[in-house]
């Protein structure tokens, strides 16, 4: 998504990050609209994908972090910059397996979209999103590391 360290930063917003959770149930509804409008569901889709891409870059640095969706964004750029830190690696198989869960809950999702079960989409896409804030949350856990690590005199070793 070409996140530069200024982009990071505004991602960090509290307001960026609720409402990118609005991602996926959105991304869902303009899908499952081409029952509706047909082809024009295509240019709703469009639209949540454009959301993604620029939501990130739409709000202000923000003026305080001490927030729960602020540490757990700081917490995924930390781990997609140190996941191979050492001080991180007990969080390597509850990472792995969040995602393989949200991952999970996607595939669900998609077969649900595809055959217009609406038991299967929900299912998934609930899933999907269980396993994307518990991710978020473990990243609040990453961040707070981090933070304790950098206090520490000889810087965590």
């Amino acid at each position: 998504m070409g996140m530069t360290p200024d982009v990071w930063e505004r991602h960090v917003n509290p307001w960026s990050g609720w409402t990118r959770i609005t991602l996926l149930p959105l991304l869902c509804l303009s899908v499952w609209s081409r029952v509706w409008i047909g082809w024009w569901a295509l240019g709703l889709v469009a639209l949540v994908i454009l959301w993604g891409l620029f939501n990130p870059r739409v709000f202000p640095k923000p003026e305080r972090t001490d927030n729960w969706m602020s540490q757990g964004v700081t917490g995924e750029r930390i781990w997609l910059e140190r996941s191979s830190n050492p001080a991180l690696a007990h969080h390597v198989a509850v990472v792995k397996w969040l995602t393989r869960l949200s991952g999970a809950g996607a595939m669900v999702m998609i077969v649900g979209l595809a055959l217009l079960n609406l038991p299967l989409t929900v299912s998934g896409m609930v899933t999907a999103m269980i396993g994307k804030l518990w991710l978020l949350d473990r990243m609040v856990w990453v961040s707070r590391d981090m933070a304790r690590l950098s206090e520490e005199p000889d810087g965590g070793r």
